[in-house]
């Protein structure tokens, strides 16, 4: 389901509050966003938890609002402020780093983050006033536009790979600039194909359970994999799937594989053309092996 968070909430709140709306124990976010940030954020149910993770690795659209001259221990607003400056910086100049930004960059996570250090979260270290070493990380930046500049505040739109900060990505823009950044506020606008127009905040969640209709919101797992081949199985082969065993290509509705390269994968669904796995090709075997199932 595509939910729209809202700010105050974590993204482990929405979780929660969803449990006790829609009465399922087993639900699963994927991707969190900071507490003040609000916009997209897909949540699995059931046994399509198992998508959080690759659900996680799907690029990523932002709508962030940058303010120039001030840093902060959170690298946004709501931390504590560390440095106020003077934004001696002309409109072109702001324009031209941002996006010198575009393409790969090694970014450094910031302190206050759910990254794990030794088993501690990042952000349960720098509360406790603790700083540790941390790794840059290779970052893709997709595009930038900017959609207005009313200095010392800059508004753009950015595109990016799994595991980007934006708010790490404002304090960098604001350390080439020499005047610092923080960034003052945050709308995740996509997740892979999950866009912010066919988002729906909790609250009508509610409202759909009452009418009966809310699973006309959910999504089915399949349509994560649309890029993929399907297939169904034959019915001798209906055990097979069920218990998660390789699939022979003479077991699927189509007589040739040859045009699956090695690692391919395929959406696979029973005789009742239910969706229940995602299987990748292995090659040199010449079978499809499973990848993913979904069998609740």
């Amino acid at each position: 389901m595509n939910i729209y968070k809202e700010a105050g909430y974590t993204s482990h709140d929405v979780v929660a509050k969803l449990r006790g709306i829609v009465r399922q124990k087993k639900i699963g976010h994927t991707g969190t966003l900071d507490p003040d940030a609000v916009g997209v954020l897909p949540v699995c149910f059931g046994s399509a938890t198992k998508l959080c993770d690759m659900m996680t690795d799907k690029s990523k659209e932002y709508e962030a609002l940058m303010r120039l001259g001030v840093t902060t221990d959170t690298q946004d607003m709501s931390g504590k402020i560390l440095t106020e400056n003077a934004v001696d910086v002309c409109e072109s100049e702001v324009e031209n780093v941002i996006m010198g930004f575009v393409g790969g960059y090694e970014q450094m996570p910031p302190m206050y983050s759910a990254l794990k250090v030794n088993g501690k979260k990042l952000y349960e270290l720098a509360r406790a006033g603790k700083e540790v070493e941390r790794q840059p990380r290779h970052v893709d930046i997709a595009y930038i536009k900017i959609l207005g500049i009313d200095l010392p505040e800059v508004r753009f739109q950015v595109g990016c790979s799994k595991g980007t900060y934006i708010r790490t990505l404002c304090a960098d823009i604001g350390e080439k600039l020499m005047c610092g950044a923080a960034m003052a506020g945050l709308i995740r606008t996509r997740v892979g194909n999950f866009k912010i127009e066919d988002s729906i905040k909790l609250s009508k969640v509610e409202e759909l359970i009452q009418l009966g209709t809310y699973r006309d919101h959910v999504i089915t797992p399949d349509s994560i994999f649309l890029e993929y081949e399907g297939a169904a199985v034959k019915s001798e082969a209906e055990n097979a799937l069920l218990n998660g065993n390789k699939l022979y290509p003479r077991q699927l509705d189509f007589d040739s594989c040859t045009f699956f390269a090695d690692g391919d994968m395929l959406r696979v669904y029973n005789r009742k053309r239910e969706f229940r796995a995602v299987y990748t090709f292995v090659k040199n075997e010449g079978v499809f092996k499973p990848f993913k199932m979904f069998l609740e």
